[in-house]
């Protein structure tokens, strides 16, 4: 089993900036690709970020490109998420999930743990 605990989500204006961490507890966490996904009020849940067990790969959402960053600290057990100049757009639930491989997917239901989820909302 592998405990996931977002923090880190709020409300920011368009334009601002957050960080979201993932602090996970349980299983080795160098033994899972990790990833952040999303979901909006009626949409499905989408991938923003994933990272490789390693670190050394990660994928980004088009969307988000440019804007948000993905990265991981294996010696303390945590995943994050930058996200820069954020929009309306971004407004979610932001999800943390970790998958038992070396590498990430884009497809949610390729992950095995989730986390309970920590809301992001940017305003116009």
């Amino acid at each position: 089993q592998v405990q996931l605990v977002e923090s880190g989500g709020g409300l920011v204006q368009a334009g601002g900036s957050l960080r979201l961490s993932c602090a996970a507890s349980g299983r080795t966490f160098t033994s899972f690709a990790m990833a952040w996904f999303r979901q909006a009020p009626g949409k499905e849940r989408e991938l923003v970020a994933a990272i490789s067990r390693s670190g050394s790969n990660t994928v980004y959402a088009d969307s988000v490109k440019g804007r948000f960053t993905i990265s991981r600290g294996n010696t303390i057990n945590t995943v994050y998420l930058q996200m820069n100049s954020l929009k309306p757009e971004d407004t979610a639930v932001y999800y943390c999930a970790a998958r038992w491989s070396s590498t990430s997917t884009t497809t949610f239901t390729d992950y095995d743990y989730w986390g309970q989820g920590t809301q992001v909302t940017v305003s116009s």
